[in-house]
């Protein structure tokens, strides 16, 4: 079988095993804004916790700092899926989903070897997931209803990278990326309890479209020869995500419906256009190397949330966002004849502060990682797991632990290389 035919076998796939899933577990964290980032890291990195804005890569496509692709001297072509549990806990009651999806399709190469490379991907870059169920009371009235916030849908990121070599160990990138989709928030009332009672249900449905492009720009220094023997290199690397406005328009329907028969009636109470603001993200990291046998890192992100605006949407106390992480690599003997010693074992912890608060506590999220890659000559099998929990029954009032399964390849092969020699 040729390497094409190989590589769209793969590929076909992994999503037919997306869509035994097909969506995202349900999360009440995904409320807030656009749901819920999925962030950049691809497999390899999600091992190591997310680290990977200064970490060189060379067999595996680094999609956090657009800068590092300059070391991506073969083609290489990435896809992974993603299977996911979620148990969110109340001091009296608890639910589990689970779920998964497509988490990415990437591809990058070098156009100058050495010099300059390029890479396009297909990701998600938020989701929404949620079901809430309450009773409510109906004002100045004994009746009583049961409420139901449901909402769906997600943005998806289609970008296109570059990383240049400046000078020696100084790189810099740009990352041009184009999010569209939608996003759809339901809210149900049904009386349960009424003097006059009503056979159907009455629901309010927005739903939210957006499309417009996002820039981020990297930059990347590495200090080769270090320390004993020469054999060390350090690097720092950082990104901006620059603040962006995407295009949007929203859409509210009020329809009746019942169990029996579905939807009676419905109208459109408006539709509106506007804008959707990401605030500006920043990212900066330092790792230490040797060759390709080791590699520790560690990064901080910060995002500043209190400036995001979307359409027609609640005014949400939304503050600061960080991210501290710390993870590494390590292969035992690339160049072994024994495959278990040229196995890449990956490992690190995560500490992450949210923009939003709960039961008016911070919510904050503690996640492990591990993972690995199966070498099959320069491609691989790539595996990571990350177990974490989100809030705290004491503070929040509820909390959730989660259990994240990532699945993926990667091929290498040396397509757009010109040959000298036949």
């Amino acid at each position: 079988m040729s390497r094409v035919k190989s590589l769209f076998f793969v590929v076909l796939s992994l999503f037919s095993i997306a869509e035994v899933w097909g969506q995202a577990a349900r999360s009440p964290f995904t409320t807030v804004g656009i749901g819920e980032p999925y962030g950049s890291a691809l497999i390899n990195t999600q091992g190591m916790a997310g680290v990977g804005v200064s970490q060189p890569q060379y067999f595996h496509m680094n999609n956090q700092n657009p800068a590092l692709l300059i070391y991506n001297t073969y083609t290489v072509f990435q896809a992974g899926i993603l299977a996911e549990s979620r148990t969110i806990r109340q001091d009296t009651s608890s639910e589990k989903s689970v779920g998964g999806n497509m988490n990415y399709l990437a591809t990058a190469f070098p156009v100058k070897y050495g010099r300059w490379s390029t890479g396009i991907g297909l990701m998600p870059y938020t989701t929404v997931k949620y079901k809430i169920a309450y009773i409510g009371q109906v004002l100045n009235s004994t009746d009583s209803t049961e409420v139901i916030e449901e909402g769906s849908g997600g943005l998806t990121q289609l970008y296109w990278s570059n990383g240049v070599r400046i000078y020696k160990g100084l790189a810099v990138g740009l990352k041009a990326a184009y999010i569209f989709g939608s996003t759809k928030n339901s809210y149900t009332n049904r009386l349960i309890r009424a003097s006059q009672p009503a056979t159907y249900s009455s629901t309010v449905e927005d739903k939210l479209y957006v499309q417009d492009l996002s820039l981020t720009a990297g930059i990347s220094y590495s200090i080769d020869s270090l320390f004993a023997r020469k054999r060390y290199r350090m690097s720092f690397g950082a990104t901006t995500n620059f603040g962006t406005d995407l295009n949007s328009r929203m859409r509210s329907e009020l329809y009746r419906s019942t169990t029996s028969t579905g939807s009676l009636d419905g109208d459109t109470l408006f539709t509106v256009k506007g804008k959707t603001h990401i605030p500006p993200a920043y990212t900066a990291g330092i790792s230490l190397s040797r060759g390709t046998k080791w590699s520790i890192g560690t990064e901080f992100s910060y995002q500043d949330w209190s400036s995001f605006r979307t359409i027609n949407q609640d005014s949400e106390t939304l503050g600061k966002s960080t991210r501290f992480a710390f993870g590494g690599e390590i292969t035992p003997d690339q160049v072994s004849e024994k495959f278990i010693k040229r196995i890449i074992y990956r490992a690190g912890v995560s500490f992450e502060q949210y923009p939003y608060k709960a039961n008016n506590k911070t919510v904050n999220d503690l996640g492990i990682n591990f993972g690995f890659s199966l070498p099959a000559g320069r491609s691989s099998v790539d595996m990571a797991f990350r177990y974490g929990k989100r809030g705290n029954r004491s503070d929040n009032g509820l909390e959730e632990n989660y259990f994240k399964i990532f699945f993926g390849i990667t091929f290498n092969d040396t397509w757009f290389i010109k040959r000298r020699f036949e």
